[in-house]
């Protein structure tokens, strides 16, 4: 006698149901696995010093070997991508529901040696490898304190990605963020991974992004006592995240998306708008630029992914490109953001939101939250000025902006006798900028770049010799009229990959009410206006970020660590 199975129905709201409550229930475990897995023990940060972000390359030689496929699992054709139904008409191709990309693929030159494992980035624009990071605590002058390593299988980040690992202290004080990579199911967090920067994320996966790996862009967020806590996040699929901040329950984050193949049409090819035309494209498009994320939410799915505003492509920029936000800062409960790089968009400095309003709400209505370009900085309009090249942002006060500006980073050839590698003319703006507000417009007064020997090379043993280019990330305090500004410089160098360059932590000096550049013996102190270098990376280190400590009770201030009275002991006023 047989025996009959009756099927059971589900509906499929009934599924959905259950997968969320996997889905949070994983979620939840993972918070947990976070606090039982803490392993920061009886690390503290110093109060009134600070905290420098640094990673190691960890690679060997067999890490990548010469041949191998890159980026790794990439099947080189043709992917056809469903078209939205509104495109379909005007689509060219034999099939209008689809619409072909070509994914290329190619194969390493280099074995992960360091550092010629970088040349690979020649010939793979994707070519990177996860690192750990390091929190290094140290002096306002440099002297390290102590370090908190922070676990490869928690979170990481990728060597030689320039623009990764910005710290940011929160508003309240108590905590500092940094944006990193997570793996998703099936892949592994750790060290010596390949091509992750460029990797989809879980839930915006792009068909002709030529990395099939799937790796979360998740916030870490660090207390004064060295906790550690990851949200993990969905936007910035195929690029990087860059930084986030905590403003009362939000991270506020900055970063870049889409490295696969759809694009628009140009001289009539392709015939349709692959990014607009397509749901692929159209995730893209809308998981970029300013983010927000709520600390431990599930990491929210297209179209729940909370980009902040929007920039319409200027002539023919391809969409979700304008906002390749770099800085990140927020200034009397104002978001600011940077824009330096690629061959999209503005290079300018924006306000996102109204002044004195942080964005919130829904991903619909933080869709319509205002972005422009600060009076005096260059505007977003065509032609597109990309003369300058703006990182980090710091407010000394409501009137005086302090910008990084990193760079060209092309690297000539001397004439002799000088040694200079840099065209002095092109980086008359490197370094740090100095901004005054009217009340109307802001005015660029001056650079400072004495003291960072700008396209000066300097010996790495073993490594081709780098020279500072400009800086990247920055912070600062201000004492009695004073600003003490800290910055990581960027670098030029024959490397495959100038990301790879040790570089420096470098500080600086200068009084907030100047109109004009001071030098030394222009004040009573000495050294006003000149950089001084406080840490230098060495072979196969880099160093990312910078940001004061955070504290962990209400009533602490922010001390100087070095007690030498050399103007860094101030409070914050951020």
């Amino acid at each position: 006698m047989k025996m009959r199975i009756q099927k059971l129905f589900v509906p499929a709201s009934m599924l959905i149901a259950i997968a969320y409550l996997f889905a949070t229930f994983s979620f939840a475990t993972r918070l947990k696995a976070d606090d039982e897995h803490d392993h920061s023990e009886n690390f503290e940060f110093k109060p009134g010093s600070l905290v420098l972000s640094r990673s190691v390359y960890k690679g060997t030689s067999t890490t990548v070997n010469v041949g191998d496929v890159l980026p790794p699992g990439c099947v080189a054709g043709v992917v056809n991508v469903d078209v939205l139904p509104a495109f379909q008409a005007a689509n060219t191709n034999a099939d209008k529901t689809k619409t072909p990309v070509t994914v290329s693929c190619t194969k390493a030159i280099a074995n992960g040696t360091y550092p010629t494992v970088f040349n690979n980035n020649t010939v793979d624009g994707s070519f990177g490898v996860t690192s750990p990071i390091f929190l290094d605590n140290i002096t306002t002058n440099g002297t390290l304190l102590g370090t908190l390593p922070i676990d490869p299988k928690r979170i990481v980040t990728s060597f030689s990605s320039k623009s990764e690992l910005a710290l940011n202290r929160s508003l309240d004080k108590k905590s500092i963020t940094f944006v990193g990579y997570v793996g998703g199911h099936g892949f592994v967090t750790d060290e010596n991974q390949l091509d992750v920067s460029n990797s989809n994320t879980p839930g915006v996966i792009d068909p002709t992004n030529p990395v099939v790996s799937q790796y979360y862009r998740s916030v870490a967020e660090v207390d004064a006592d060295g906790h550690l806590r990851v949200t993990d996040g969905n936007a910035y699929s195929g690029n990087n995240g860059r930084a986030a901040i905590k403003a009362g329950w939000k991270y506020y984050m900055s970063g870049n998306d889409n490295n696969g193949g759809l694009t628009i049409p140009k001289k009539g090819v392709p015939p349709i708008d692959q990014l607009n035309g397509t749901q692929v494209g159209v995730n893209l498009i809308n998981s970029t630029g300013a983010e927000l994320l709520d600390p431990f939410q599930t990491p929210p799915l297209p179209p729940d992914i909370a980009m902040i505003g929007r920039l319409m492509p200027l002539g023919t920029d391809k969409p979700g490109k304008e906002t390749n936000f770099r800085g990140l800062t927020i200034f009397d409960n104002t978001l600011y953001v940077s824009k330096g790089s690629g061959g999209n968009g503005v290079n300018s400095v924006y306000q996102v939101g109204a002044a004195g309003t942080l964005p919130t709400g829904t991903a619909a209505a933080l869709a319509t939250v205002p972005i422009d370009t600060l009076p005096g900085f260059p505007p977003f309009s065509i032609p597109e000025s990309t003369s300058t090249f703006p990182f980090g942002l710091w407010f000394a006060n409501a009137n005086t902006l302090y910008v990084c500006d990193e760079g060209d980073g092309t690297s000539i050839v001397p004439v002799p006798p000088s040694v200079n590698v840099a065209d002095a003319a092109t980086l008359a703006t490197a370094g740090v900028q100095k901004w005054h507000f009217d009340g109307t417009t802001w005015h660029m007064l001056y650079v400072l770049q004495n003291g960072l020997n700008i396209g000066v090379p300097y010996a790495i043993a073993g490594y081709p010799s780098p020279a500072t280019d400009g800086c990247r990330n920055l912070t600062g305090e201000v004492h009695h009229g004073i600003a003490t500004i800290y910055a990581v410089t960027s670098t030029i160098s024959a490397s495959g990959d100038q990301g790879a360059d040790p570089n420096k932590l470098v500080k600086v000096l200068d009084d907030v009410d100047a109109n004009t550049l001071l030098g030394d013996g222009d004040h009573d102190d000495v050294g006003l206006g000149v950089f001084t270098t406080i840490r230098a990376a060495g072979f196969g280190e880099v160093l990312r970020g910078v940001t004061l400590t955070p504290q962990d009770r209400d009533d602490d201030h922010d001390k100087d660590a070095d007690h030498d009275h050399d103007r860094d002991g101030n409070h914050d006023r951020r």
